[in-house]
C-alpha cells in the first residue's frame, strides 16, 4: 500500500496557541491515522494569501504563486489526503478557507501545473464544529462540491457540536467517532 500524507489545513482565526473545538476534534482523529501515515497542519491565518483576483475572462492564466501561496500549493499537491478543518463562520467556511480554494481557480490556470488533473483522486475530507448540525449543512455541501469538481475522492464530513471552548468534548458521538474517522481508508 502507498503511503499516505495527510494535510491538514486549519481555517480557525483563532489566536496562535489557543486551540479551538474544530481543530481539538481534527487532534483527536489525528491520533488514529494509519500506520506510516504522515501529517502535516498549516494554520491558513499564519499563512496568508493575497486577495484573489479573477483573470479567467481577460488575461486567463496566472504567473506560478510565490511566498505563502507557493509552499501552500507545494504542500497540497504533495498530499494524498487534504483535511479541511473548519469550523462553520456564518453557516459557510472561515474567510481563511475560502481564500484558500479561491486560489485554487488561479492554480488550475498555472501554465504546465495540471492542478486539477494532479488533483484527481486526491481524498478529500472535512472536520467541522458549529452550534447546529442543519446550520452546517451549507459548509459540508461546499466541500463536498469542491470535491466533486476536481474529481477528488470524498470522504463523509465529521462534525461535532461546537461553541464555547472544550464544547465539542461533550459531543460524545462526535468526540467517539473522532477516533475511528480515518481508519476507513480502504
Amino acid at each position: 500500500m502507498s503511503s499516505r500524507h495527510f494535510l491538514f489545513l486549519v481555517a480557525s482565526t483563532r489566536q496562535t496557541g489557543v486551540l479551538g473545538n474544530t481543530e481539538a476534534l481534527a487532534r483527536r482523529a489525528a491520533e488514529q491515522l494509519p500506520a506510516g501515515a504522515s501529517q502535516r497542519w498549516e494554520h491558513l491565518a499564519q499563512r496568508p494569501l493575497p486577495p484573489f483576483t479573477d483573470h479567467r475572462h481577460d488575461i486567463g492564466s496566472y504567473p506560478m504563486p510565490e511566498g505563502h501561496g507557493r509552499a501552500l500549493l507545494d504542500a497540497t499537491l504533495d498530499a494524498t489526503d487534504l483535511v479541511l478543518v473548519a469550523p462553520v463562520y456564518w453557516f459557510s467556511f472561515p474567510a481563511t478557507l475560502k481564500l484558500y480554494l479561491d486560489h485554487w481557480s488561479a492554480w488550475m490556470r498555472v501554465p504546465g501545473l495540471d492542478f486539477k488533473a494532479r488533483m484527481a483522486g486526491k481524498r478529500l475530507w472535512l472536520i467541522s464544529t458549529s452550534g447546529d448540525r442543519a446550520k452546517a449543512q451549507p459548509t459540508l455541501d461546499s466541500a463536498r462540491l469542491c470535491a466533486e469538481f476536481l474529481s477528488m475522492d470524498w470522504r463523509e464530513p465529521l462534525w461535532g457540536k461546537g461553541g464555547a471552548p472544550d464544547a465539542v468534548r461533550q459531543d460524545e458521538a462526535a468526540w467517539t467517532q473522532a477516533l475511528t474517522y480515518f481508519t476507513r481508508i480502504p
